[in-house]
């Protein structure tokens, strides 16, 4: 879920002052080389290194410092979200926490007080077990709670040095990617896709971080309600760690989530759920829903849940044209976030077998694949919870919870796992298609979805798209400027067609004249669906169309940062010095439903902005901008 404080509201306090709390720590079990915090923090930081940790979660592991760290930018939602007042980046003590310089919450002097960590977990990498891996450079410093949202976040810096998981890297990273992740993670939660968060980007002087050549060393000081991960439980899986599967799954419902109680009922007919009513909660722990054969206790509702976030999530995705490019399971956000942002890149002319991970040679990752990919990994965490869920009502029983399965009760477990994951599978499509139609629906300008929409409207489109390589997103934004008025006969509708194009012209099938036909029939259909939702079936006034593009504004953004928009401020800031232009990107990415922003009044500041700049940004994909790719190495 995407949860920000109102828009406007300023408040909050320094980033010394924000309430801060280790309750990841305090509840759930450490590295036994480093127990505690001081035993860690006595260590010299570069005798902390890569090596295989078992029997935990993670380490006690402290930032690296760094020289003269220089702030590029903050994002200003992200500050409220957390609660810091505006102007505290200003604060010397900001800049050395966000650069992992200053240790939030430890007393040196008593050698105690919170600490900082980095997660122990593995993962499926392109389908491929790939072992233990971890927090390579990622290391979290403190959770916060909103006052005024109750909203906690873990907050943690990308690119802060060597930990026990850092493998054959150097636990750096580059500004490059480091500027990607900054802006897209921000761009994501102001579209109202759930997403980690960015707070801060801060350019390292006196580090040159080696990938395909020497680059700019970086941080992000990036925030989530939780950094947890499927890969978290396929480490516990494969080392076969049943008391720890069961421990990190129970601190994620009663911690992460809320408690017990806030996860999903059984369905009326898990088998049919799009059948079923709207999904109860307030289960009390304990309790067992349904017939032995496919009984669900409070592990079940746990998968479940997850399951039903993750849907939520890849439907938007899909919805907005977004691909993460490296969907492995250690990046598959157990709460239901987009996550660790390597190669991954909105949609320009539509092809859904487009990825934008140039190191995806059989396209596993491609758009396509995005909601199956991601019901494979689920499927992982499936086996990981698979004993959890398949005992049934004997999970907390002593025998069980001390010597697992019994042999002759075996053939039971894991048929009712198994028979649980399958239903849950039913459940996530039922889910992903509900959100999938309603965001839809949305960006088409429709008030409800109708049985035929799905193959007239939403297939069509994307058929047409694909064929005459239309751009997907501007596609949906300039639908929302075209008046109905517009497209009464069958020559209007086609004569409008062209404002679908890219200037160059239909790049796709059949030239100009037949993609002014197929477009054409297109807007035919969408006009009779929308005289439907807004007019009486044949007429509508002019007050309903003014009001069904308004309506279609408020879900079609005017701007998302396109990869070719990234590589030029990459370049900008990287070769130019250009420290301005990641401000302005940062206002448009916070504000993407906007006409224009320059001159414009954004959380009560007048904004000045470039002009030139962002109608160039908002205005069709350069013909060598269209459909990038990029490496993993970040």
């Amino acid at each position: 879920m995407t949860t920000s404080t109102p828009q406007g509201a300023v408040g909050g306090t320094s980033i010394n002052d924000i309430p801060k709390t280790w309750n990841f720590t305090s509840k759930l079990p450490a590295d036994a080389l480093y127990p505690t915090p001081a035993e860690s923090h006595k260590t010299a930081r570069d005798e902390i290194g890569p090596r295989m940790v078992r029997n935990a979660i993670f380490t006690w592991v402290r930032p690296q410092t760094v020289k003269d760290p220089e702030l590029l930018a903050v994002s200003p939602a992200a500050m409220r979200d957390l609660g810091i007042q505006p102007g505290d980046e200003k604060n010397p003590d900001f800049v050395a926490t966000v650069a992992g310089n200053k240790i939030q919450g430890w007393n040196e002097e008593k050698g105690k007080g919170g600490y900082p960590w980095a997660q122990c977990y593995g993962g499926f990498q392109f389908g491929s077990w790939a072992g233990q891996l971890g927090d390579g450079r990622a290391i979290s410093l403190f959770e916060t709670t909103n006052p005024d949202t109750g909203v906690r976040y873990e907050l943690q810096l990308k690119g802060a040095g060597l930990t026990p998981y850092s493998r054959f890297a150097d636990g750096k990273a580059v500004l490059r990617s480091s500027i990607r992740e900054f802006v897209v993670s921000e761009a994501l939660n102001a579209l109202g896709i759930p997403s980690t968060r960015a707070l801060s980007l801060t350019l390292l002087p006196h580090e040159k971080v080696r990938r395909e050549t020497r680059e700019p060393g970086a941080i992000v000081a990036r925030f989530a309600q939780s950094w947890l991960r499927i890969g978290n439980f396929d480490i516990l899986r494969a080392r076969g760690d049943r008391k720890l599967i069961r421990q990190l799954a129970t601190y994620i419902a009663e911690d992460v989530f809320g408690g017990w109680e806030a996860l999903p009922a059984r369905l009326e007919n898990p088998d049919k759920p799009s059948e079923s009513p709207t999904t109860r909660r307030g289960v009390p722990s304990e309790k067992i829903e349904g017939p032995p054969e496919s009984a669900e206790n409070r592990f079940t509702r746990l998968y479940r849940e997850i399951v039903r976030r993750n849907a939520l999530t890849v439907a938007k995705w899909q919805a907005y044209g977004f691909m993460n490019g490296v969907l492995n399971t250690d990046n598959t956000s157990l709460f239901g976030l987009s996550i660790d942002f390597g190669p991954f890149a909105f949609m320009d002319n539509f092809d859904p077998q487009y990825t934008p991970n140039h190191d995806d040679v059989m396209l596993r990752y491609n758009y396509r694949n995005q909601p199956s990919i991601i019901w494979w990994n689920l499927v992982r965490l499936g086996e990981a919870l698979g004993e959890l869920m398949g005992a049934g009502d004997t999970v907390d029983t002593e025998t069980f919870i001390v010597d697992g399965i019994e042999e002759d009760n075996s053939k039971d477990v894991i048929a009712r796992a198994e028979k649980l994951i399958t239903q849950t599978g039913e459940e996530y499509k039922a889910v992903f298609l509900g959100e999938y139609k309603r965001l839809m629906s949305a960006r088409l300008g429709l008030k409800n979805y109708k049985d035929g929409d799905f193959d007239r409207l939403f297939s069509e489109l994307l058929e047409v798209m694909e064929l005459l390589e239309l751009d997907f997103n501007l596609f949906f934004r300039r639908l929302s400027a075209v008046r109905l008025s517009e497209l009464e006969t069958e020559k209007a509708r086609e004569d409008k067609a062209s404002v679908f194009f890219y200037q160059d012209g239909v790049t796709g099938l059949g030239g100009e004249e037949e993609g002014r036909k197929r477009v054409g029939a297109y807007l035919d259909r969408w006009r009779q669906r929308i005289l439907e939702d807004w007019g009486d079936g044949s007429t509508i006034s002019d007050e309903a169309d003014a009001q069904r593009t308004e309506a279609m504004k408020k879900v079609n953004p005017s701007f998302i940062p396109r990869s070719w928009i990234l590589d030029e401020i990459i370049r900008r800031v990287e070769k130019e010095n250009d420290r301005d232009v990641l401000g302005r990107v940062m206002t448009m990415a916070l504000h993407p439903f906007e006409d224009n922003w320059a001159g414009r009044e954004f959380d009560g500041k007048t904004y000045e902005g470039d002009k030139d700049e962002e109608t160039r940004w908002i205005a069709d994909v350069p013909r060598q901008g269209r459909a990038m790719q990029c490496s993993c190495s970040s």
